[in-house]
């Protein structure tokens, strides 16, 4: 039979709640029978002692507040119903005058939206024993879809790989898949959602990993979407080239300066005014067209000049022979004064 009559010492006895689960209460103990009456007053017939028990259900959720609503299925052996019902504003309800035995009871509606129920279980019944049971109902998981996207054109992506947390405690980790979305619940202890952070630990291919950690919030039973976003990673194009490293035209070589130095140019390099080592050519000026081409200039044209200085001390010595046998033949020939 099903009573919803709670007696008034319950909520005492009722034990401490413990999350998604069912906790028993220490058994209540049968009344101590009193001292034995004397032989002139009749005793009470042993055989009138209860011969069934009950249970008694205190309805709570993880913040310690009371649930009214929360509806429970008790199943004898047999799989059939001994009993069923709801909890009061008080968050209790009570099943009494059950036979000895094991039952099944199913919650089978937490009667809230933010909350789940908690799995079935069995409960045992004794003689002459109320048990006092204490159900409490975690908030429904939260529903998290995970984004990753191109910071630039907003395409989702394949192979990011993202961890998910509260506090120092890593509650998920995600990994979007071929159709660039990943999905999961995630535990929220709050009634009015809590907050959790995501790092991404893997980027997808060709992007750099996000290292800044972002933080959202998540309400029981409530859908929430995680976007990551990923800048493609530089593909290492060379610089740009520094106009003052840019050799200047005719220069096979940047290392090369594009202006002459006015000290003087360096060994090797090209010169303004023709080098020679003779000494005696460096007194002479040269004869354009002497050879029917322009004079060269640079380390090159010493050859040259060495030889036309050569070749003009040469003309030079004949003719001044040339013209001493002259002057000597014509004093011979002068006639001798008488």
């Amino acid at each position: 039979m099903l009573t919803r009559t709670v007696a008034p010492a319950f909520a005492a006895a009722a034990s401490a709640a413990v999350t998604g689960s069912l906790l028993w209460a220490p058994a209540v103990s049968a009344q101590t029978p009193g001292p034995s009456p004397s032989t002139s007053v009749p005793t009470q017939d042993s055989s009138a002692e209860a011969e069934t028990g009950g249970v008694r259900i205190l309805k709570k959720d993880p913040g310690g507040d009371l649930m009214a609503g929360a509806a429970f299925t008790l199943l004898d052996t047999t799989g059939e119903v001994a009993g069923k019902g709801a909890t009061d504003a008080r968050g209790l309800l009570a099943f009494d005058d059950l036979a000895p035995g094991v039952y099944r009871l199913k919650e089978t509606s937490s009667g809230s939206p933010l909350h789940t129920t908690v799995p079935d279980r069995d409960v045992v019944i004794t003689p002459g024993i109320t048990i006092p049971l204490t159900v409490v109902d975690p908030f429904k998981p939260a529903t998290v879809l995970l984004k990753t996207t191109d910071d630039k054109t907003g395409r989702l992506l394949a192979g990011s790989t993202v961890n998910i947390g509260s506090g120092t405690t890593t509650l998920l980790t995600l990994t979007t898949k071929a159709n660039a979305t990943a999905t999961a619940t995630l535990p929220v202890n709050s009634r009015t959602g809590e907050t959790f952070w995501v790092r991404q630990t893997k980027a997808p291919a060709g992007y750099d990993l996000y290292k800044p950690s972002r933080t959202f919030t998540a309400g029981p039973g409530a859908p929430v979407t995680v976007t990551v976003t990923n800048t493609k990673t530089s593909t290492g194009a060379s610089p740009a080239p520094d106009p003052s490293d840019t050799p200047a035209p005719g220069k096979p070589d940047g290392n090369e300066s594009s202006t002459p130095s006015s000290s003087g140019s360096r060994p090797g390099s090209d010169t303004t005014s023709p080098v020679t080592d003779n000494p005696e050519s460096s007194s002479t000026s040269p004869v354009p067209g002497a050879d029917g081409a322009l004079a060269h200039t640079g380390a090159n044209t010493t050859p040259w000049l060495a030889a036309g200085g050569a070749l003009l001390l040469a003309t030079g010595t004949v003719a001044v022979i040339a013209a001493r046998r002259r002057r000597k033949a014509n004093a011979g020939d002068s006639p001798t004064e008488g």
